[in-house]
């Protein structure tokens, strides 16, 4: 028996449910705390530290499918520093590969009408695999055997359970996911039904689980594009991804409730759970201002001068690995400055360090070779960076090993 997309009801809890819950209101915190968060950053500083959290997301969204590879191991891969042993080089590839997949989301910055298309979300899952070894490939059975191979941008062909549930048929998913991208588009839904529509629809690609692997890494970097998409300007300094990882139990225990069929008259008039939705979409908000909140604090202004201070002041305590030359005090101000301006004049910058011009160009030298600031040339302006060895005076907590 084929599954239509109405299988998918409700696509939205309904505006009765919604009157009820605290979803609206959520929607609109969301709103607000990225814009503010917006307003905190220089466009030049967000692009440095969207960078930099590619490789926090890639940690955390692999993290929920049981590759814990860790940030500094991911980084060890960047610089073509693998380890020894293949499992973990694979795995430290598929990290890689999902950077990758970021950086051209970001270079791509789609739209909605791009990113609600067969096409492209067939497009993000190719890109993902076309970069990871061949040996992620397989499918295998809890024996260990190999029943199976992913086809990298293709539609499963043969049904999956995922967990208890039993997702449609491979003979329908072109056609749901069709009926899945004209549903969810975003134009269709006005004020705070967009945000709410965002989440809904995670969970109803994870039901319809379109392809034989990847669809939760898949589905994530889906969701980064769209909540960019809608105007969430701030989303790349934060990330779903952390609190979804932070809280990974619940986030698939919720993923699974609202798999749920209808539960009597009470339960919206859909065949799925209106219950389960809205609970689902609770949490999904929820986990989204705690994140936006949580980048927001560690970015205030007054607080990050003072973890610069206390990285300048464990630098000339010898106590940040592998730096053996202490840092002059007056670093502070230009480094603070870089962070908020994103970037600094030469002139600006040697004016910052309140020393003679000689010592000046001396320290400012000192900063870009420890890869504090960086230059594209010997005349362009100095860029705020955020170098491996001060990860954790400048971001305490941000991973487990931060």
């Amino acid at each position: 028996m084929s599954t239509s997309i109405s299988a998918l009801t409700p696509y939205l809890p309904s505006d009765n449910a919604l009157g009820k819950s605290s979803l609206p209101d959520q929607a609109v915190e969301l709103n607000k705390l990225s814009a503010g968060l917006m307003g905190q950053i220089s466009p030049i500083t967000l692009a440095t530290l969207s960078q930099y959290m590619s490789v926090i997301n890639s940690f955390y969204s692999n993290l929920i499918e049981g590759n814990a590879t860790r940030p500094h191991e991911i980084r060890a891969a960047q610089r073509e520093e693998y380890s020894d042993d293949p499992i973990k080089r694979d795995l430290q590839k598929e990290s890689l590969a999902h950077i990758s997949v970021q950086q051209w989301l970001r270079e791509k910055s789609p739209d909605v009408d791009t990113i609600y298309s067969t096409a492209f979300i067939k497009e993000l899952h190719m890109r993902f695999y076309q970069q990871i070894p061949e040996s992620l490939w397989l499918i295998k059975n809890e024996k260990g055997d190999v029943v199976d191979k992913v086809v990298p941008g293709e539609w499963r062909t043969c049904k999956v359970d995922v967990g208890r549930h039993i997702a449609p048929d491979h003979e329908d998913v072109n056609d749901l996911m069709e009926g899945f991208c004209d549903i969810y588009h975003s134009k269709k839904y006005q004020g705070d039904r967009k945000l709410i529509a965002v989440m809904a629809a995670h969970h109803r690609f994870t039901w319809i689980h379109p392809f034989i692997d990847g669809n939760g890494r898949v589905g994530r970097l889906l969701t980064d594009a769209v909540l960019k998409a809608v105007g969430l300007d701030s989303y790349g300094a934060w990330f779903l991804s952390r609190g979804l990882a932070k809280s990974s139990v619940n986030y698939k225990a919720l993923l699974a409730t609202a798999d749920a069929p209808r539960q009597g008259d009470l339960d919206g008039r859909g065949v799925l759970t209106e219950k389960g939705l809205l609970g689902f979409c609770d949490y999904m908000l929820a986990t989204a201002i705690d994140q936006v909140s949580y980048i927001s604090h560690l970015l205030d202004l007054s607080l990050l001068r003072k973890r610069i201070d206390a990285y300048i002041q464990a630098r000339n305590d010898f106590r940040v690995p592998n730096m053996t030359e202490s840092l002059k005090t007056n670093a502070a101000l230009v480094l603070h400055t870089a962070f908020i301006q994103g970037e600094l004049e030469r002139a600006q910058a040697v004016e910052l360090c309140a020393m003679p011009e000689r010592s000046a160009r001396r320290l400012l030298s000192q900063l870009k070779k420890d890869g504090l600031l960086s230059e594209t040339s010997s005349k362009s302006p100095l860029r705020w960076e955020i170098p491996e060895h001060a990860e954790a005076f400048y971001f305490p907590q941000l991973t487990p090993e931060l």
